[in-house]
């Protein structure tokens, strides 16, 4: 199911610092460009995503024309402290006390230099397209020259928006809590309740991991649909485009117990695509319990995900815990029509991170479920080696078998849910911990050499932690080179689960691909624990 591919160091280095979060919520210079006609106010609401589907057509059918930053040295030259202090006034938000929703707009400058377009729909009939105006920003400390700066250099422009959040009251009837983020490139962020951003979805990722380097699409223009003042859900449309192509967006907003997110995408290939990445999801692992080197830190783990989650038709779950290689590493795993993937924060105990501050212990994990037929393809997972948390050095996306060419279009739908530690569907076993040593002995005369590991693996659930210690449990281990020694099952205490226990000793440098569930008789009652590991990771 599973296949393993090296990318050739030259690209790492080309290409890893790219996924900085500072460079991911830059727009990458493919920003954002007014569509040369709005859309016509007698379509109806219900129109909107065919309407914009065809302009996408049309953009596709074109030659690409990259947008114009900014000329505006004033806002082109502030630093992140200076963009810090330039703040949204919330009276000035867009259906203030009209509903549930409200909407607060992000100020051009410093990274985000070619703004998007965004207009609000209303009915069938109120089509409106914010203004940019200092009137709706507080510049404060060192940015407080910078209003008139732009009074005297705008000169008439229309300087636009470097995006939006979306505030709803998710936590609590009296505040609306911000609940979703547009803001550079394709790039947006959810939070579920009494949860805080980490992890980014985007709309579209092009050529991830390749040698040719990645290409980022970016949302250039966005129609909000005002709900009625009473209504749960909201809708939003976005136009795509890029070099290589172009798409229309919907997505439905739905905050209950979870933060629900439908997904309509229609993309048009304006030349050859090398590899596209549908649903992506861009996250960070800095380090964790599993981790094989050391870390000057005095957090135990740092981290917005610790795991890729998959599941297939038939309902195998596979659990693949993350890392921060020393080398550039994919991973796929192929599926026909599979039921869901994503990339998920297991770990939400305070104790594991030690951060006031960044609390990843609330980060969300984010479910995509196809809707549909999607056919054959794979869940891609690329792992970037970085030394600091700031860089989002992990993506996952799937990757339809069939290319798409110049002239092909492509239409598909997805859910996006967030969750905490567990969805309610997954009921077998689950990994809880994967934690790596020497597979030395202590005190032993003549020690395997450092790249033979000791592996535990802990999996607990509510049936497995009943089970008496007097069952046998069978470890199905599986390697792709090497050899597994010295295998143990045993229960924990307190039902804290089971722990199967062995040795690798890999062959030559070749890297070993495990996998590993636990068997009762002939049943497998766990998900499956998937793990690479690179003998030239200990040295």
């Amino acid at each position: 199911m599973k296949q393993l591919t090296q990318i050739p160091p030259t690209w790492q280095k080309k290409a890893s610092p790219l996924l900085g979060l500072l460079i991911i919520f830059s727009g990458w210079g493919y920003s954002t460009q007014t569509l040369a006609a709005s859309v016509d106010a007698a379509i109806p609401q219900e129109s909107l995503f065919e309407v914009i589907s065809a302009r996408a057509k049309k953009l596709a059918e074109q030659e690409y024309v990259a947008p114009k930053n900014i000329e505006l040295d004033a806002l082109n030259n502030i630093d992140y402290q200076d963009y810090r202090s330039i703040r949204f006034k919330k009276d000035k938000s867009v259906w203030k006390d009209e509903g549930l929703y409200e909407l607060q707009l992000f100020h051009p400058g410093f990274l985000y230099k070619t703004p998007v377009t965004i207009n609000t729909v209303e009915g069938d009939s109120k089509r409106n397209r914010l203004p940019f105006s200092t009137d709706f920003y507080q510049y404060d400390d060192t940015a407080a020259p910078l209003k008139d700066e732009i009074a005297k250099g705008v000169e008439g422009t229309q300087l636009g928006h470097a995006g939006f959040r979306v505030h709803y009251p998710l936590n609590t009837n009296e505040y609306k809590d911000e609940v979703m983020v547009f803001q550079g490139a394709s790039y947006f962020r959810v939070v579920g309740p009494n949860q805080v951003y980490g992890l980014s979805a985007r709309g579209l990722a092009i050529d991830t991991a390749e040698t040719s380097g990645e290409e980022f699409p970016t949302f250039k223009e966005f129609w909000l649909v005002k709900p009625k003042a009473e209504q749960t859900n909201i809708t939003i449309f976005a136009l795509l485009d890029s070099p290589s192509v172009s798409g229309a967006y919907k997505f439905n907003i739905d905050p209950t117990t979870n933060m629900l997110v439908d997904v309509d995408m229609q993309i048009f290939a304006r030349k050859d695509i090398i590899k596209l990445g549908v649903a992506p999801l861009t996250s960070m692992f800095y380090h964790g319990e599993n981790s094989t080197k050391f870390f000057d830190d005095y957090r135990p783990e740092v981290h917005d995900s610790d795991g890729l989650l998959t599941q297939s038709a038939d309902d195998k779950w596979v659990w693949r815990p993350l890392n921060n290689p020393t080398q550039l590493s994919v991973t796929s795993f192929s599926y026909n029509n599979p039921k869901g993937f994503g990339l998920a924060q297991r770990d939400r105990d305070f104790n594991n991170y030690l951060d006031t501050e960044a609390h990843y212990h609330n980060r969300p994990s984010l479910w995509i479920e196809p809707q549909g037929e999607w056919g054959n393809g794979r869940v891609e997972l690329v792992e970037i080696p970085t030394d600091t948390e700031t860089n989002d050095n992990i993506v996952s996306y799937w990757v339809p078998e069939k290319p798409m060419k110049t002239g092909d279009s492509l239409k598909l739908s997805y859910k996006m849910s967030t969750f905490n530690a567990h969805l309610t569907q997954h009921e077998k076993a689950r990994v809880t911990r994967t934690r790596i040593g020497s597979a030395a002995l202590p005190g032993e005369d003549n020690p395997p050499p450092q790249s033979h590991r000791q592996f535990t693996v802990d999996f607990a659930g509510p049936d497995l932690n009943n089970l008496s210690e007097k069952l046998t449990l069978n470890p199905d281990i599986q390697l792709t080179a090497g050899e597994v020694r010295d295998v143990t099952v045993q229960k924990l205490p307190n039902s804290l689960g089971w722990r199967v226990a062995f040795k690798i000793a890999p062959q030559d440098d070749q890297p070993v691909d495990m996998r590993l569930s636990l068997k009762l008789r002939d049943k497998e009652i766990s998900e499956v624990w998937s793990y690479v590991w690179y003998p030239n990771d200990i040295k």
